[in-house]
């Protein structure tokens, strides 16, 4: 078994960036070493893992200034760079397997922000890859799910008080209300890394529909069984700047001290 790991990182962090975040999430500190390169580092300890293609920005200036950042830290992990997509997660995907070889027998794509998985988990993800041509890790969902939808109205309302008292930006958020609670039962939240056949994987990526929130729902089109091994509460994303924190405390790292690491070199 020879794995190619696809690491897409072509994102601009706007949800990061739009919650207080000051940088893109890959570049901030986690123990002295950016997001990004603490991710990558966890597959160049397990033996499956036979190469590592990172995915950047497809925009050319965005593109160089990537590189600029990380390529000598990756290129020393092995870790080869290439462009991504430009709107889409999948066209940033697709662009990566040009460049896994062909002698790698299964892929897998594994978040960019996802820096907190554990050995134990990969093994878990990649015994199962053995076995079955797609294997996901995911954990239960434990807290009430819900549907929700948008009013249309503002939470702060459009009453003559609040016009008086003024809005604020928590006011001028939307309303929304519960739609209707879903049935938990059934439900898991799906996490990465997500392993797949190559041949799978790449016959899966060439169909004309590709619109997705992962990798396994595009090779779900293609009516083959996609198997499930446990995820870890700890395998979190970075999405907010809190997570940032909850990433650090997962890994026994302090907050940084002095000049930030996206600025040393």
């Amino acid at each position: 078994m020879r794995i190619g790991v696809i690491i897409p990182a072509a994102g601009a962090s706007s949800r990061y960036l739009a919650t207080g975040g000051l940088r893109s999430k890959l570049d901030e500190d986690l123990g002295g070493k950016p997001v990004l390169q603490r991710t990558v580092e966890l597959f160049t300890k397990h033996d499956d893992v036979g190469e590592i293609i990172v995915a950047g920005p497809a925009d050319d200036a965005a593109y160089a200034e990537f590189k600029d950042r990380h390529a000598d830290r990756l290129g020393l992990l092995g870790a080869k760079i290439c462009k991504g997509g430009v709107m889409h997660r999948w066209e940033t995907v697709n662009a990566a397997l040009e460049h896994v070889t062909a002698d790698c027998t299964h892929i897998a794509v594994h978040d960019a922000a996802r820096p907190c998985v554990s050995m134990e988990l990969l093994d878990r993800v990649f015994n199962a890859a053995r076995r079955h041509n797609a294997a996901i890790p995911a954990v239960e969902a434990s807290d009430t799910v819900k549907r929700i939808t948008d009013t249309g109205e503002t939470i702060g309302g459009d009453d003559d008080v609040a016009a008086i008292l003024g809005e604020t930006a928590e006011s001028r958020k939307p309303l929304r209300a519960v739609q209707e609670t879903v049935d938990r039962r059934s439900l898991v939240l799906v996490q990465t890394p997500q392993v797949f056949e190559a041949g799978l994987l790449r016959r899966a990526y060439a169909q004309s529909d590709l619109t997705s929130t992962d990798d396994a729902s595009i090779v779900e089109k293609l009516g083959v069984r996609v198997v499930v091994v446990d995820g870890e509460s700890r395998n979190i994303k970075i999405t907010r700047p809190g997570d940032l924190a909850l990433a650090r405390a997962i890994l026994g790292l302090r907050e940084p001290e002095g000049r930030p690491v996206h600025k040393r070199f």
